[in-house]
């Protein structure tokens, strides 16, 4: 595994750098801040987007002295996009986390993650819990909470629905999320958050191949139960959880609890959504830098 950092960024003041993390074959664009002697903060994005949506949280963590390490994950970068579902199982996924913070020489570190970069980290959480200092996730409960509520609430199992078209409509829900100049792809993502950004996300996955493989996530890390092999979490933790999320409801979020035996804060963050790091960055900076100064 090698880590080549792009020259024209590297150490400019107030600018990120530009890193490219091999795993095996795939090689994996990512954006970093910090000096490479600090505490690793490995942060995973969600669907559909890719490492810059952390670009607030990245700066203000490099100022606070940590390493702060963005990566585009399995199937986003264009360096890393295999053919087959088979190749996004969740073992695998997790396996690429994992990859990341050994490419920063990083026994032990702390992981931020949203949405799909949630689900992750939970299960990671659980495996390895002696990898991490700390875990903090945005938007996405616990998977055995997300269950339980998907099974006793008929309004989460509905607001899962997209997850069941995404499974069954291989090549059809491409076709919907990308037709009429991306309407509907561009109608998931908050009209709080930056225009720049979602074109920038929409000009990516537009690029062949690369919406079928973000896509091969739903249809190769889970199943239509959005069943995530996720036990008890050991190590400290933060949740945030958006009040205006559309998708993961409050039921699932307040479950959570249940599945912590150790440290634990569960913060609403009102007036957002899902995509809180760019709706609200400095409510969630603030929890974040906080959190992570006590582990």
């Amino acid at each position: 595994m090698e880590t080549a950092v792009a020259p024209t960024d590297a150490g400019a003041p107030g600018t990120l750098e530009e890193l490219t993390i091999t795993v095996g074959d795939h090689h994996h664009s990512a954006l970093a801040a910090g000096p490479a002697s600090g505490e690793l903060v490995l942060l995973l994005h969600g669907w559909p987007e890719f490492a810059d949506a952390w670009i607030e949280q990245l700066h203000a963590l490099g100022e606070a002295g940590y390493r702060a390490l963005a990566v585009d994950q399995r199937g986003y970068a264009a360096g890393a996009r295999p053919d087959g579902v088979e190749r996004y199982s969740l073992d695998l996924l997790v396996g690429d986390a994992l990859a990341f913070a050994d490419s920063q020489g990083a026994e032990k570190f702390h992981l931020v993650a949203r949405d799909w970069g949630g689900m992750v980290a939970w299960a990671l959480a659980a495996a390895h819990p002696g990898r991490l200092r700390s875990l903090t996730v945005l938007s996405t409960p616990h998977p055995a909470a997300l269950q339980c509520a998907t099974a006793t609430d008929d309004g989460q199992f509905h607001d899962l629905g997209y997850i069941r078209f995404f499974r069954r409509a291989v090549g059809k829900a491409e076709k919907y999320l990308l037709r009429d100049e991306a309407a509907q792809l561009r109608a998931v993502y908050s009209r709080r958050i930056p225009a720049a950004f979602v074109e920038r996300a929409i000009a990516r996955l537009s690029e062949p191949g690369a919406l079928t493989a973000t896509l091969n996530w739903y249809r190769g890390a889970t199943n239509d139960a959005f069943d995530i092999p996720a036990g008890p979490i050991t190590v400290p933790t933060l949740y945030l959880w958006g009040r205006e999320d559309p998708y993961l409801g409050q039921g699932a979020a307040e479950l959570t609890v249940h599945h912590i035996d150790a440290e634990y804060r569960f913060q609403i963050i009102e007036g957002a959504s899902q995509w809180m790091a760019m709706e609200a960055p400095d409510e969630v900076i603030a929890l974040l830098l906080d959190h992570l100064q006590r582990h």
